[in-house]
Parts: structure tokens; sequence; C-alpha cells
């Protein structure tokens, strides 16, 4: 009997692991091994990491890529552009998505159900099909400036198509949903009669909020930010329909390195180079899920 529970727990574990190995490991390891190498006019577009000489094998390790990284302004400012629009995003949906969370987490559970139902609900439309239609809300002939060019608030059309305002909106309402789930998950479990015996107590209700509701939430906060910011930061579609064409994400560069340029080198030290940026927030939002959980036990 323990040794067909052992075996169900190493099945268990077995599979996620063996699939974070194939799908996240594997093509990290050759995105790593890449960027080391030179570019070259072949297939594949690069020298090899091992070279044979007299019939032994010789390790070629070329930091060009890595240095051309940090000596090419473009790279430099993709990076802090990235960076910038990413920590812009989050906090705008930070400040949108916690009074919507905490919103939900007091309504009715019969109502509950609905206002969740409507947070998820654009999921079911395309990702880029939303982005499209953001096209139309925003051009100069399209359904904003229309409306404020009719209601007279306005002489001529805005500039609100590729300006770093059409980005903010776009991915503030793509990524809105990741920032209140998590807020909802967590606000949902506290108890209100710490609100109540903080009532109690003469704290006004923004004191009470300031003091209880809101160090309670700093898990659910967190989560939700890096959920935001994490993908936020190599968004590829939102900057290339919606963004400037003076400035560009680190994503379009990546996508241009590999398939315009085809310097594969360079395109994957660029991903390593964001995966390092993003293993911080990482750790720091797994560190936050075992405070939790060790808190809840």
């Amino acid at each position: 009997m323990r040794l067909s529970q052992l075996a169900g727990r190493r099945l268990v574990a077995g599979i996620p692991i063996l699939w974070l190995i194939v799908l996240f490991m594997i093509p990290f390891l050759i995105v790593f091994r890449i960027s080391f190498s030179e570019v070259r006019l072949a297939i594949p577009p690069y020298t090899p990491l091992i070279t044979w000489h007299h019939g032994s094998p010789s390790l070629e390790v070329h930091w060009s890529a890595y240095k051309f990284l940090f000596t090419d302004s473009l790279y430099i400012s993709s990076y802090l552009y990235s960076l910038k629009v990413a920590a812009v995003s989050t906090l705008c949906c930070l400040l949108l998505g916690y009074p919507m969370a905490y919103a939900i987490a007091r309504a009715q559970p019969s109502v509950r159900s609905v206002l969740l139902m409507l947070i998820i609900l654009p999921f079911w439309t395309s990702f880029l099909l939303r982005v499209y239609a953001w096209i139309g809300l925003l051009k100069n002939n399209g359904v904003i400036n229309n409306v404020l060019l009719y209601l007279h608030v306005i002489k001529e059309p805005l500039a609100l198509l590729q300006t770093d305002f059409a980005v903010y909106i776009g991915i503030v309402y793509s990524y809105l949903p990741f920032m209140i789930l998590p807020l909802y998950a967590n606000l949902e479990k506290h108890d209100p009669a710490l609100l109540e015996a903080a009532a109690d107590l003469g704290a006004r209700p923004f004191t009470a909020f300031r003091r209880v509701t809101l160090p309670q939430s700093l898990p659910g906060i967190l989560a939700g930010s890096l959920l935001v910011f994490i993908p936020a930061v190599g968004e590829y579609v939102i900057p290339t329909l919606l963004g400037r064409t003076d400035q560009i994400m680190i994503g379009r560069v990546l996508s241009d390195e590999f398939f315009e340029n085809r310097d594969w080198p360079v395109a994957s030290a660029v991903a390593i180079l964001i995966l390092l940026i993003l293993v911080i927030p990482i750790m720091l939002f797994q560190r936050a899920q075992r405070r939790e959980l060790e808190g809840a036990s």
C-alpha cells in the first residue's frame, strides 16, 4: 500500500516536472547556448559552440552578443522603456483593480458570481481582436474623437493612437483581470469582524482600511502586480499595434532580431537578459507565497 502511494506521489509530481523540463528547461538551454555564439550566413545562422580541431573538441564561447547589448543605446533604451511601461501599467491596474476586487469581495454571493463573470468575459474574445478594437476607438476618426467632437469638447481630433497613452490603455485593459482575480481571492478571505472590531475601538473607515484591510491584502497586491508586470515587460502585440514607432519595447526588438536581422545570438542574449530581469520579481512572488502559506498554517 505504501509503495503504491509513493509511486502515485512520484507520478503526480513527475508530470509537472517533466512538463517544465520539456517546455522550459530544454528551450532555455538552447537559447542560452545560442547567446554565446556568433552570427554567420548559414543554416543555422550561428557558429557552433563546440568545434573539432585535429580530432579533439574545442569550446568556443563568444561574449560579443552581450557586449553589443550593453554598448548599443537602442537596447538599453528599449529595456528601460519596457520597464517603465510595465511599471506604470501595473500601477494603473492596481489603482483600478483594487476597488473593483474589494467591491466584488463585499458583494452578495449571488451578485458576486455575475461580477466575476463580467471580469472574465473579455477572455472569451480573441486577444488580437480586442487590441484591434482599440485602434477603431483611438484613431483620429475613431469613436472617442467623434464623440468628443460631437459634444464640442474638442475642436480637432486628439492624437491618441501611436502614443504611450494608447499602449498604457491597451495593457491595462488586457491585464486588468490578472490584477483583480488575485486581489479578490485574497480580500474574499478577510474576516469582516476585524473591521467591526476596529470600528468599535473608534477607528474611522479609512483608518480601519489602512491598518487592517491593506496589510492583509499585501500578498494579493504582490501576486497581482507580478502577474501584470512580468508579461507586460515582454509585451509585443499591444506596443506594435498601438504604440509609437520611434520607441519600441524589448519584445519588438527581440522579434526583429530573430526574424528580420536573423541575428540569433543577439536575440538570444536579449531573451536571457529579460529572464534575468524578471527572476527577481518571480523570487519575490515565491517568497510572498511561502510566507502566506506559513501564516495560514
